[in-house]
């Protein structure tokens, strides 16, 4: 017990001293990559600071959702993943080669939550930034983003408690207010707390890409506080790097954020000019290989750069595509893919479906009890999880192409039997008289049916087997 207590101490002293020495991360003078959905995850962070951004920012994760997610390196690939212990998806990835310059944003609506959050995560990013600007439904109704702009007691509340709790800076992402004077006072306010910098939309919460930015607003907030100021919303006028240092002259910020402009071709970032297109998707797949990242992903801030050749013929087989090595082949990489993805996996990478839930030992022995009274009652399963994201349109989904493979065979419609165990599913197909299931307990009722559906299609040869293997759907 003592030897242990003497560990712990250690260990706490090692980390306070690793984040009394870490470098203080500065934002006057920057080019930062803007956080953005689906955009900001691993492999195009990199890509952004290889092209020369200083600073990048995550994608917003919600707190709700990195509270409950446990922190696990991962040897194989030479990451930090935050995992949702429940089905093993990966809520946050990050890697040593940007820790220094990222921030990772946030959505909330409750200080001490946040807080929470922040002490989990501050070991591995050098800032915290909180969503104040985002116009969304999903982030008003839950009282995060833009929503925070009517609250300024309550903004100012959460801002401060993390400035006066956590080792790493502090920032917040916000849009201007109808009202000069108005937003001079918000700014003030939130600065008061002790943030860093403050990154401002020069639109307000009503106003969307097509509208103008207002440079001026920002101008005279910048020159109402002493923080940095970081000038965000002007991707629309730019074309390359020089347009970057235009907009932040305009606007008098001490720095710039760049969103849109960078999704469509993050060498914007280059002093020395644009890149290619493919060669920045290449390079932007290589990393995505390299990292596992998911394939749906990978495929959105591929169709973001490839915009309207899309509808070339080598677009529209692009669009085909489910698999990270389906979309490697078109851009000669799938040697590369298939080779790497080996290589990790014999390093012990795992895939979603290969992580079991992270229950009691109890719970653990109910379930392989379940597995085996299935088995013997001639119950036919796989391990295949659902992932709904690597089916294009709802006429993909398992369940639809089961039911329209019966019609075609003149047979009865499947139905479907669904187990609940501690908040975890599991579904039986029945069709044509036999039972089907799948071993990997879903979320929901729903999925767990369409992971039932997947095995009747795997069993009767309707379900390419291969591509389950390469999105990580199946692992036996």
């Amino acid at each position: 017990m003592l030897q242990r207590l003497w560990t712990k101490a250690a260990s706490n002293s090692w980390w306070i001293n690793k984040m009394r020495t870490r470098q203080r991360l500065e934002y006057s003078n920057k080019l930062i990559l803007a956080p953005m959905v689906r955009v900001g995850t691993l492999p195009m962070r990199l890509l952004a600071l290889e092209m020369g951004a200083d600073i990048v920012y995550t994608e917003e994760l919600i707190d709700l959702k990195l509270i409950k997610s446990i922190r696990r390196p991962n040897h194989a690939l030479g990451t930090v993943d935050f995992v949702d212990p429940s089905d093993g998806t990966v809520v946050f990835r990050t890697c040593a080669q940007e820790t220094s310059q990222l921030v990772l944003q946030m959505g909330t609506s409750d200080a001490e939550r946040a807080l929470a959050v922040g002490k989990l995560l501050q070991r591995d990013i050098s800032g915290l930034d909180i969503n104040m600007g985002c116009p969304k439904e999903f982030s008003i109704k839950g009282g995060m983003g833009a929503a925070l702009l009517a609250e300024p007691d309550k903004a100012a509340q959460i801002l401060s408690t993390l400035c006066s709790n956590l080792e790493i800076p502090v920032t917040c992402k916000i849009r201007i207010l109808p009202d000069v004077a108005d937003t001079i006072a918000l700014v003030q306010k939130l600065a008061a707390t002790g943030i860093a910098a403050i990154g401002i939309h020069a639109r307000t919460r009503d106003e969307r890409p097509q509208h103008q930015p207002h440079p001026d607003v920002l101008r005279e907030v910048a020159q109402s506080v002493t923080i940095p100021v970081i000038a965000n919303g002007g991707s629309r006028h730019m074309h390359c790097y020089d347009d970057l240092l235009k907009f932040q002259l305009e606007c008098g910020a001490a720095s710039v954020m760049v969103a849109r402009a960078a999704q469509l071709n993050v060498s914007i970032f280059r002093r020395d000019g644009l890149l290619p297109m493919d060669e920045i998707i290449t390079k932007y797949l290589r990393l995505c290989v390299d990292y596992d990242n998911a394939p749906h992903n990978a495929k959105y801030c591929v169709q973001s750069i490839l915009r309207e050749l899309q509808e070339t013929p080598r677009g529209k087989l692009f669009l085909q595509c489910q698999t990270l090595q389906q979309i490697c082949e078109i851009w000669q990489l799938g040697d590369y893919c298939r080779r790497r993805q080996l290589e990790l996996k014999e390093q012990g990478n795992v895939g979603r479906a290969e992580v079991q839930p992270a229950k009691r030992q109890k719970l653990q022995q109910e379930l392989e009890e379940e597995d085996e009274k299935d088995r013997l009652a001639g119950l036919i399963c796989r391990h295949v999880a659902f992932l709904r994201s690597t089916y294009q349109s709802d006429t993909e989904l398992p369940k639809t192409r089961l039911y329209v493979h019966a019609g075609r065979l003149s047979k009865s419609p499947p139905a479907y039997e669904t187990k609940q165990c501690d908040k975890l599913f599991r579904a039986v197909c029945l069709f044509d008289g036999q039972r089907f299931s799948s071993t990997f307990w879903e979320k929901n009722k729903k999925q767990a049916e369409q992971g039932a559906a997947l095995v009747a299609l795997l069993h009767m040869g309707q379900m390419d087997e291969e591509m389950l293997r390469h999105n990580g759907s199946l692992i036996r």
